[in-house]
């Protein structure tokens, strides 16, 4: 019987590429499955790309999906070692200004700011990975 391999944990995936410029300037073009950076700062996601939209004790509202997911592939750049840890600073700033140029409440995108910039480092370890699962 030939098993299949998955992980849990994703809500979302993008229907169509989504480029934007940033303010990460990697050393080299980084170029992964899903998530492509120039060394230009200009990051496109390639349709398919999954992600979890927000984490911890926030929810999804359409004001947050473009900041979650340019905030989630910074992450997965970093967590992966291909961007330096302080481009978390960046990451976190750059959603800050997404979800405040997505009309965001400030006083919310300021909360999802400081959750990051206190808890984002858990998310950025090697660890954090979903787990690979198989089925049947």
């Amino acid at each position: 019987m030939k098993l299949i391999s998955y992980r849990k944990g994703y809500k979302y995936q993008l229907a169509e590429d989504y480029t934007v410029q940033t303010k990460l300037r990697p050393v080299q073009a980084i170029e992964t499955r899903y998530i492509l950076l120039s060394v230009d700062g200009l990051l496109t996601i390639e349709n398919g790309y999954a992600w979890d939209g927000a984490s911890g004790p926030s929810f999804d509202t359409r004001d947050s999906m473009r900041g979650s997911l340019g905030h989630d592939a910074k992450y997965q750049l970093i967590r992966m070692r291909l961007l330096d840890y302080s481009a978390k600073v960046i990451a976190d700033q750059e959603l800050y200004d997404d979800l405040v140029e997505d009309k965001m409440w400030r006083w919310r995108a300021a909360y999802w700011l400081k959750s990051v910039e206190t808890f984002g480092y858990i998310s950025l370890a090697p660890e954090s990975v979903s787990e690979v699962l198989t089925a049947p």
